[in-house]
């Protein structure tokens, strides 16, 4: 079966071709980067313009890369929330509208969900079950993957994501858009204990996160110093440092709690390379497997929701709809039914 996947729940437009057989057929991504640049942040109003702009030709150029035609899906995935509401529209509109056409299923995805199963695509792939540790701009989350649709939330942020705190962290630095990879290639130039910041909630004893008091803990220290650029490297590499330091003790907690020996990471932070080296020496040191996407397939693209509809589809089956559909802005990733 081949799936046409298409992400338009914020900043980037992904579209994608996965067949059940031959997997992962094309993959196209437009990023909104230098559109948002200017405004240090999203706006969602030309996040929305952009997708309208960019979905179709996307969608061309993924059909001619996988050497497939329109004729020969036998679904179209799309996402359906969480995100902004405007640009989640675009894409459903586009895909339901194209697979009422064609008299193929339409099939609304859970970002989340998209993310979670990304490992599957891969050649290292995890079996169920698995912990997996979702860490991206917006969320924060451990789950128990217990198959397709079958997840429980272990902990979540109480405020803050990491990578949200990763981005506001990068603005109190004056570092540029998008502030989460700048902050982590500053910290490259850090030097280890100038400054020290506290690990928020690590001792906790549940699997709860919380970053809002940790990047305050940076604008304090950045109000009251004339930071120079090793200064803000410094920072910089200690609030990276103290985030990872969190994110491994609650995921390996979290993994030991569920008698498992697979974590998986997914989400645009999992694409940090020292969370990735310094987690999968930890995890090593205590016989867990560390399984990550491919760092292109960390941030939001079409790849992950065409496999997570092409799952869905061959775990139930889907009948082409009526055309009708709706969008979730708001959307707990455990409302979820399980794949039949």
């Amino acid at each position: 079966m081949k799936v046409l996947g298409i992400e338009t729940s914020c900043d980037e437009t992904g579209v994608a071709v996965y067949d059940t057989e031959r997997g992962l057929l094309s993959e196209v991504l437009h990023s909104q980067v230098e559109l948002h640049a200017r405004y240090g942040g999203v706006v969602p109003e030309l996040a929305s313009r952009d997708h309208i702009r960019r979905l179709s030709p996307l969608v061309r150029q993924a059909l001619r890369d996988a050497g497939t035609r329109c004729g020969e899906l036998d679904a179209i995935a799309y996402t359906a929330g969480p995100g902004l509401a405007g640009a989640l529209l675009v894409g459903a509109g586009f895909a339901e509208s194209l697979a009422l056409a064609r008299n193929i299923p339409a099939l609304p995805i859970h970002h989340l969900e998209g993310h979670l199963l990304s490992p599957l695509i891969g050649l290292d792939r995890p079996q169920f079950p698995f912990v997996a540790l979702l860490v991206s701009g917006g969320h924060t989350q451990l789950m128990q993957v217990c198959g397709v649709g079958r997840y429980e939330l272990l902990g979540e942020s109480l405020d803050d994501a990491a990578g949200e705190a990763f981005d506001k962290t990068a603005k109190l630095l004056g570092l540029g858009y998008p502030g989460g990879p700048a902050l982590a290639a500053l910290a490259v130039a850090g030097r280890p204990g100038r400054f020290r910041l506290p690990r928020p909630m690590i001792a906790s004893g549940d699997l709860d996160f919380s970053f809002s008091g940790l990047k305050t803990a940076v604008l304090t220290l950045a109000r009251g110093s004339d930071l120079d650029q090793q200064a803000k490297a410094d920072l910089a590499a200690e609030f990276q440092q103290a985030t990872i330091d969190v994110l491994i003790a609650k995921a390996l907690a979290a993994t030991r709690r569920c008698g498992g020996r697979q974590l998986v990471v997914a989400g645009g932070v999992g694409a940090n390379l020292a969370l990735r080296a310094q987690l999968s020496a930890a995890a090593a040191s205590e016989g867990i497997r560390v399984i990550y996407p491919p760092p292109r397939l960390c941030t939001d693209n079409g790849a992950m929701i065409a496999f997570a509809g092409a799952a869905r589809l061959a775990a139930g089956g889907a009948a082409p709809g009526g055309g009708a559909f709706s969008v979730r802005p708001r959307w707990p990733l455990q409302d979820l039914s399980p794949a039949s």
